[in-house]
């Protein structure tokens, strides 16, 4: 709420340039309209209202600008997948370890898992070995979150770099 749309009978000023505490609506209005600025209710929760005499449009600014700010900071988490057969061959092993190395280098999550079609789930143990063995393969880049858990057709284990991305 701000200026004219303000509805209460009294306020409570506090800010830079004013004397803290409780006007009339009409005299905080005429404080704001003397030093050309805008009267902004604060705070709605409080009895009285709290208000600030500020800028308004300068006020929005600062704010999306601190928004902006804070989004930019966040650290986005990618999570790369990698899948694996239980009876993989040796070389493409090491082509997908060479994958999930890089992807642990860039800095993202990594959620490799063995998917077994039909009757190959009697090979779970296995695909329980080989993500064990890409664990322990990788662990100077990544850290395991989750040990290999089977989850329907698919032994699932989660990873993370040990380092974050820069």
């Amino acid at each position: 709420m701000i200026n004219d749309k303000i509805r209460v009978r009294e306020l409570r000023l506090v800010g830079d340039n004013v004397e803290p505490g409780i006007f009339p609506i009409d005299k905080a209005r005429q404080i704001a309209k003397e030093q050309e600025l805008d009267l902004v209710v604060i705070s709605d929760k409080a009895e009285p209202f709290i208000a600030r005499i500020l800028d308004y449009k300068k006020f929005l600014y600062e704010q999306k600008k601190k928004t902006k700010e804070l989004k930019a900071k966040q650290i986005k988490v990618v999570v790369k997948e990698i899948r694996f057969g239980p009876q993989t061959d040796e070389h493409d092993y090491d082509f997908k370890k060479k994958h999930a190395e890089k992807f642990l280098e860039e800095g993202s999550k990594l959620k490799t898992y063995v998917f077994f079609k039909g009757r190959s789930i009697i090979f779970k143990d296995q695909g329980e070995i080989l993500l064990l063995k890409l664990a322990q393969e990788l662990e100077h880049v990544g850290k395991v979150d989750q040990l290999p858990k089977l989850e329907g057709k698919r032994m699932i284990m989660m990873m993370s770099p040990k380092k974050p991305a820069k």
